[in-house]
């Protein structure tokens, strides 16, 4: 399959963005995640800036490689396959048909932390520590799906 330059410069371009991503999302959460995070710890944000900022550091990573991945690089690697257009929704059920996504709705459902990683915390330090947990434990699902799409598009851009 013949890419158009464009398509094959936006493709590229967001192939080394979603790279570099991930390997600052690894940065942060080892920053955030060792020694393990605890409730306590959450709770305490107020009283310790320097936990506050990785945390904010991880926070703003994760939510930032979702978009790249789920909102840029996914729909320009189904336009460069010839698919239409789609709704982020229609865009993840192909994902997963194409074998790059184990799950949308797992996908959706990380989706949603994003919320509560960036606006609840302010209110309620419980369900910002869960919804960091869950981040933690699924980051493998974000970088998995990252490297599959980064994978396909490296395919592509050899044929």
């Amino acid at each position: 399959m013949t890419l158009s330059p464009e398509t094959a410069e936006r493709l590229s371009f967001l192939v080394r963005v979603a790279g570099k991503e991930i390997t600052h999302l690894e940065y942060a959460d080892e920053q955030a995640f060792s020694p393990p995070l605890t409730r306590e710890s959450v709770e305490g944000l107020d009283n310790n800036p320097a936990l506050a900022l990785t945390i904010e550091a991880f926070t703003s990573r994760f939510c930032r490689l979702q978009d790249t991945v789920g909102d840029k690089l996914l729909p320009a690697l189904l336009k460069a396959l010839g698919e239409p257009a789609s709704a982020l929704l229609i865009n993840l059920n192909k994902a997963e048909k194409y074998g790059w996504l184990d799950s949308a709705d797992q996908w959706v459902n990380l989706r949603q932390l994003r919320n509560k990683m960036i606006h609840e915390y302010i209110e309620d330090s419980d369900v910002l520590y869960v919804s960091l947990m869950t981040a933690h434990d699924n980051l493998s699902v974000l970088k998995r799906f990252a490297r599959s799409l980064i994978s396909q598009v490296e395919q592509l851009q050899t044929l």
